[in-house]
């Protein structure tokens, strides 16, 4: 997030803010903008205004705006990404991934694409569900940060994206843990020990491998399975 932030005072100043506002109906609906044609850089502070005072929806309309009138200069470039940025601020990940990805289609050279593909991945982290749900988000993460860092491993992107990493490793580790411990309690201790043994060898730098050694004890244990579970219990105490 604050690279994110970084990037956000790269926007170029931010003039008043004028757009004029109707209603939709005489029923009060939704206000919406009514739009006319002005010069690209007013349009682009008007955006960079909404998107600095959290309007988020009217950020993007904005800098969708930008866009739409004057689509071959640089500064509908930079409106296409800050319309993602202003997505992802507004919580709103499938919209922001898509114009990432549209982004990144259209311009894969370009200086900024750096951050396309860390924002990218901060869309997929930021919706890691805990250990006892579908971890769909935690594996497009894992992929997403990984990309960040092949891709521009000396970036300060990269740098902030392997600290990341070490966290959805964790995660990850954890939700074998969560399985484990079920299957443990459910008397299958066969499934349990898969678990608990995928986590010594796919996470082995993560927290959990500690109780996942203990469990492994106890599962070994529970089944009669004495030199395992001594073999586990040494490991366990030599660490």
């Amino acid at each position: 997030m604050d690279s994110s932030i970084k990037f956000l005072g790269k926007i170029f100043g931010a003039a008043v803010l004028c757009y004029a506002v109707t209603a939709c109906s005489s029923s009060g609906s939704k206000e919406r903008f009514a739009y006319v044609e002005k010069p690209v850089e007013v349009l682009y502070s008007d955006a960079a205004r909404s998107l600095s005072l959290k309007r988020y929806e009217d950020a993007v309309a904005l800098f969708e705006e930008v866009e739409r009138q004057h689509p071959y200069s640089a500064w509908a470039r930079r409106a296409m990404l800050m319309k993602s940025f202003a997505y992802y601020q507004d919580n709103d990940y499938d919209e922001a991934i898509q114009s990432i990805d549209q982004f990144i289609s259209l311009h894969p050279g370009n200086k900024d694409t750096a951050y396309a593909f860390y924002l990218k991945a901060m869309c997929n982290y930021e919706r890691i569900r805990d250990v006892g749900r579908d971890q769909a988000f935690t594996i497009d993460a894992l992929s997403t940060l990984n990309d960040v860092i092949r891709r521009y491993p000396d970036t300060e992107y990269a740098r902030d994206a392997r600290l990341k990493l070490d966290l959805t490793f964790d995660h990850l580790a954890g939700k074998e843990m969560y399985v484990g411990r079920y299957y443990l309690k459910d008397n299958k201790h066969i499934s349990a020990i898969n678990r608990f043994k995928t986590v010594l060898e796919k996470y082995q730098t993560t927290s959990h491998v500690p109780e996942a050694l203990h469990r492994l004890v106890e599962a070994y244990m529970e089944l009669g399975i004495i030199d395992e579970a001594r073999s586990a219990a040494a490991v366990l105490g030599h660490n």
